[in-house]
């Protein structure tokens, strides 16, 4: 498990997938995320914008991110 810790109250799922560098376009992450291919909090998510916050976790393509 990755421990990323974030300096606002919240980010978006989208850019946090940019931020951690788990894919490198934001058109990249809408498809992946659209497609069910993201679990926020063991719950495949399908809105991009849903706002993460300390305590989220994320599983995506084999990663498990922990925010902080």
């Amino acid at each position: 498990m990755k421990e990323i810790k974030i300096n606002t109250d919240f980010i978006k799922l989208d850019s946090f997938l940019k931020w951690v560098g788990a894919v490198s376009l934001g058109s990249e992450a809408k498809m992946l995320i659209q497609e069910g291919h993201v679990k926020v909090n063991g719950e495949i998510e399908t809105r991009r914008g849903k706002k993460l916050k300390s305590g989220d976790t994320i599983d995506f393509d084999g990663e498990i991110y922990s925010i902080l």
